[in-house]
């Protein structure tokens, strides 16, 4: 690693180098705005870039990179299955599967997995799940799955119409219908919904809902509105699925995001830190529902031996290295540095919000600043962060961050919003 000066690599200046030009020709579509950096290596928290440039990974390819970048026991192990086999399809059985599945049951609330390739697809299973729970369970023509206003299931027609977030759908309605909205945390909002749905006889299918919202502002779950969704669920025989792509697997610093507020659903969906920067997703349900039947559902490259190695890795190091601890003692680290940071500029933040190392550092309403703005200004800092919507800095760094990184991050978030000013 070069040598570090006051925060900064040795090749750095505060207003140094932030990557090649934005203005090259691409055969790429469109779909992203890119920011002009391109990384060529990485080590446990740090990426380098083309110019040899070294940065503080902050967002861990969107809480994704659960054990940092190039993690040795993934080299050994990933590399060795290549030397076995990558890809068999599902009409074989498959030892690795069965691995992984097998420690996720024995870690988790959950019966039965089905794996795929990301959350949306995971969040697309557990759609088809609900509506067929739905015509089975509760003998519903059209059901409805209700999902909360600022969440966000993913990219797919019917995870976006499922995603709480209007900006999402403009360009591509119609929507797929079967989702009713509801505000997040609004107990009596909720029952207003349900009851009116329900007036004439059964119409809803489950409850889809993220234990934390992610993209819609870091916004953690309130535990008496969650208890009281498992109990009308239980009441109603309603599904209560939660969507942990982000939070599941370490980052809240238990295992499931479920566990931080105490609140078992009937299923579960993952990816992200899942397979530690390789393509896995995975729907979890308990026996209440495990309602597909052989034909019902299915993915060509779901839970191949490659990327089932890798999340079986991912969690084996997690629990060798004893990382749920080291989440819950660095997150806590984070967040009274980011509330420090708030006591200094109090024009600028509202608050910090989050579990474990899932933090949200909120702007006010009142500011000029942007997330956007600020994780822009970041990158001259060296420090790579995200936005969660315009007034929400999102802090999702991997699980082995240590505290003299924290202390780093911190330190070039304060440089970072002196640049702001």
């Amino acid at each position: 690693m070069p040598e570090l000066v006051d925060g900064l690599d040795s090749k750095s200046s505060a207003f140094g180098h932030v990557g090649s030009s934005p203005t090259a020709p691409t055969s790429l579509m469109g779909t992203y705005n890119r920011l002009p950096i391109a990384f060529t290596k990485g080590k446990g928290c740090w990426l380098w870039d083309k110019q040899g440039h070294c940065y503080l990974d902050a967002l861990a390819g969107i809480a994704t990179c659960s054990l940092g970048h190039s993690n040795r026991a993934l080299r050994i192990e990933l590399s060795k299955q290549l030397k076995k086999v990558q890809h068999v399809s599902n009409l074989y059985q498959i030892p690795e599967q069965e691995q992984l599945a097998k420690w996720l049951v024995e870690h988790s609330c959950a019966e039965k997995v089905f794996f795929c390739n990301s959350g949306a697809e995971a969040n697309e299973a557990a759609i088809k799940l609900s509506r067929k729970h739905g015509h089975v369970v509760r003998g519903i023509q059209e059901p409805v799955i209700l999902v909360a206003n600022g969440s966000f299931h993913g990219r797919t027609l019917a995870t976006v119409s499922a995603t709480g977030q209007p900006k999402y759908h403009r360009g591509f309605e119609p929507t797929v219908k079967g989702f009713q909205f509801f505000p997040y945390n609004d107990t009596k909002s909720f029952e207003r919904l349900l009851y009116r749905l329900e007036a004439e006889g059964p119409k809803v299918a489950s409850i889809l809902i993220e234990p934390i919202q992610g993209e819609g502002g870091v916004n953690p779950g309130n535990r008496d509105f969650f208890l009281r969704l498992r109990n009308l669920c239980n009441e109603y025989q309603i599904l209560f699925i939660y969507d942990e792509v982000q939070i599941g697997m370490g980052r809240s610093g238990h295992w499931w995001g479920y566990q931080q507020l105490g609140i078992e659903p009937d299923a579960f969906t993952l990816a992200k830190g899942l397979g530690g920067g390789h393509a896995i997703g995975a729907l979890l349900v308990n026996q209440k529902a495990n309602l597909f039947s052989p034909g019902d559902h299915a993915s060509t490259f779901g839970g191949n031996p490659f990327a089932c190695k890798a999340g079986l890795t991912v969690a084996q190091e997690i629990t060798r290295m004893s990382l749920l601890e080291n989440v819950q003692q660095r997150g806590e680290q984070l967040r009274q540095g980011l509330l420090q940071l708030i006591e200094l500029f109090p024009n600028e933040f509202e608050e910090v919000r989050g579990w474990g190392l899932l933090q949200g550092l909120v702007l006010k309403d009142t500011t000029n600043l942007t997330a956007q703005t600020f994780a822009s200004e970041a990158i001259k800092e060296k420090l790579l962060v995200g936005a969660a919507g315009e007034k929400v800095i999102r802090f999702a760094p991997p699980l082995i961050i240590n505290s003299r990184e924290v202390s780093k991050l911190l330190l070039r978030v304060k440089r970072s919003l002196i640049r702001c000013k």
